[in-house]
């Protein structure tokens, strides 16, 4: 069937083809639909001619009169093909399908029904369509289909083109706030000799002309971090990162990532600066302080609690983190039936516990703070208790939204936190954090104090109440 609508569509593009071209290099465009609609009335009592460009979404052939829905970016109008009125009507009625572009000039005017339609003296095909698309009723509802094949997707809901001019405010949104904060952009090298800033498995790729095995980026925070040293107190990036793990509701294996750095500043001064953000952020997406996520409300108005990790930890699973040994944690997440890879520190334990019995309660947003020194080898040690961290976590929805911490500067403490994470690797532990040596070196020269924070498209994907990978355009699929 598909096979025939192709090949007769193949022989009207060749009937058109003997008189023009389908698929010419310039158009004739006055104004969009959308302007076109908005000065409707001007423009139809003054009955100038203009043309307008769009796809034909909607195609109704009734001998001597062909109606069309022409549909550009913004807007939508009827086009009203009158043998009387047209020139060359009979090849567009010949030639013309649904899923054409088409150009054509004509005035404006409403029909009996009051649709604001136009009415061409000219009309042209200006991209042949050889494969028929979805119609807008019926659409695509199968979502693997929609993902893979996202242009279609786009074609036939409106909802769905919404949903990215919305995902670019969120970006933009976010870079203006901070560049009003004074934060420069810039931007680092996607590959790596050594992956870090985070726990995550890599991707390896070759470099050809250097003969050298380079990693793709899992973080932006090591380079970021090089540059206070270099002298830049406020920066950020907003670029790819690329993890080789599982795909599920709220992780992918290649996304972008925010993170800044402020130096002189602390985890404090870095609550205050995100809650701001994500305040703005949400009123900018949405027009207000409350989004739905999985049948629940979430208000990101007003002040946001700090929440501590010792205390909820204990809370919910009975465990006390000053004194749980690795048997301790071993034990629980066995009763919890948690799956756990041989080896494992008590970092590792500590936030698979933590994932099964606290994070899914954290609902409204707050920050999550002060964790274990064992799950966090990058952030400053907590001036009052040597064993847990100066971190928060931005929770909302039951599941992490963002993450900063007071900067560890101490070259030596770094050293050791390394080489502490390298002895869990060679354990087993894949995802361990490796020795940047060149980062260590980097530190002796000196790092200022400093806060740093990082968010991911995540945030996003709650604020629209939508899986991830439906929250990018073209997310990685496995080949059919």
């Amino acid at each position: 069937m598909l096979d025939h609508i192709i090949d007769e569509r193949k022989k009207k593009l060749k009937a058109y083809s003997k008189v023009a071209s389908a698929y010419p290099a310039r158009v004739t465009r006055d104004m969009s639909i959308s302007v076109a609609i908005e000065q409707f009335d001007t423009l139809s009592e003054e009955k100038k001619s203009i043309s307008l460009v769009g796809r034909i979404t909607a195609l109704r052939d009734q001998g001597k009169i062909i109606f069309c829905d022409l549909k550009d970016e913004r807007g939508k109008i009827q086009v009203v093909l009158n043998e009387a009125e047209l020139k060359d009507f009979s090849l567009i009625q010949e030639t013309l399908d649904m899923g054409d572009f088409l150009e054509v000039s004509g005035t404006l005017f409403s029909t009996k029904r009051g649709e604001k339609s136009i009415l061409p003296s000219q009309a042209r095909i200006i991209g042949k369509s050889i494969r028929p698309i979805p119609s807008e009723w019926y659409g695509i509802e199968d979502i693997e289909t929609r993902l893979r094949k996202r242009y279609l997707d786009l074609i036939t809901h409106q909802e769905i083109r919404d949903l990215f001019i919305k995902k670019d405010i969120f970006w933009t949104t976010i870079r203006n706030f901070l560049k009003k904060e004074e934060f420069h952009e810039v931007e680092t090298a996607v590959l790596e000799p050594v992956p870090g800033g985070a726990e995550a498995e890599p991707f390896v790729t070759h470099h050809n002309a250097l003969d050298t095995d380079f990693y793709l980026r899992i973080s932006l925070e090591l380079p970021l971090k090089r540059l206070l040293v270099g002298g830049y107190e406020k920066v950020f990036e907003i670029g790819r990162i690329f993890r080789n793990e599982g795909i599920d509701r709220e992780h992918l294996q290649d996304y972008t990532q925010m993170e800044c750095y402020w130096a002189y500043a602390d985890y404090n001064n870095m609550m205050d600066l995100t809650r701001r953000m994500y305040q703005e952020t949400v009123k900018q997406i949405t027009g207000g302080y409350i989004t739905t996520y999985q049948d629940m409300d979430i208000d990101w108005s007003g002040e946001w609690p700090q929440v501590d990790y010792y205390e909820i930890f204990k809370e919910k699973t009975n465990v006390d983190l000053t004194k749980a040994t690795i048997s301790d944690l071993q034990r629980r997440a066995q009763e919890l039936g948690i799956r756990m890879e041989p080896n494992l520190g008590r970092g590792r334990l500590i936030d698979l516990i933590y994932k099964k019995t606290v994070r899914p309660f954290l609902l409204q947003p707050c920050f999550l703070v002060n964790p274990p020194v064992d799950i966090e080898p990058l952030a400053k040690r907590s001036e009052k208790d040597e064993g847990r961290v100066e971190r928060f976590q931005i929770m909302a929805g039951g599941t992490e939204l963002g993450k900063g911490f007071s900067e560890l500067n101490d070259p030596i403490d770094q050293r050791a936190r390394f080489e502490d994470q390298m002895k869990l690797r060679e354990a087993g532990d894949s995802e361990a954090q490796r020795i940047d040596n060149d980062f260590l070196e980097a530190l002796e020269y000196g790092m200022p104090p400093a806060a740093g924070f990082g968010l991911s498209e995540r945030l996003f994907s709650v604020i629209m109440n939508r899986p991830i990978r439906e929250t990018v355009i073209f997310p990685l699929m496995r080949q059919e």
